[in-house]
């Protein structure tokens, strides 16, 4: 089992950051694969960004390459998505997921644990 909380999210003007943490219980934590989506109001959720178990392999939706940075310090078993040139589009509930796998997944389905979500809201 493993549990995530997810704090850092508020509210920022466009074009500000925001750093986004989700730590993670269980003694394992380096053997799950971790993936942030987004949900916005009236909208399905959606990928983010994912990294592997050993924070060796990211990979990112495009509309955030180059301005979100996804890392994960295993000695503290947190994640960390780091966001920045925030745009008003990047409003949403934002949730950290695990998964025990090495395989690059995108879909929300395929993440076995979730965090209860926390918001990040930019202003114009």
């Amino acid at each position: 089992q493993v549990q995530l909380v997810e704090s850092g999210g508020g509210l920022v003007q466009a074009g500000g950051s925001l750093r986004l943490s989700c730590a993670a219980s269980g003694r394992t934590f380096s053997g799950y694969a971790l993936g942030w989506f987004r949900q916005a109001s009236g909208k399905e959720r959606e990928f983010v960004a994912r990294i592997s178990g050993s924070g060796g392999s990211t990979y990112y939706a495009e509309f955030v390459k180059g301005r979100f940075t996804i890392s994960r310090d295993n000695a503290k078993n947190t994640v960390y998505l780091q966001m920045s040139s925030l745009k008003p589009e990047d409003t949403a509930v934002y949730y950290c997921a695990a998964v025990q796998s090495s395989v690059i997944y995108i879909q929300a389905r395929r993440y076995n644990y979730w965090g209860q979500g926390i918001q990040v809201t930019v202003s114009t």
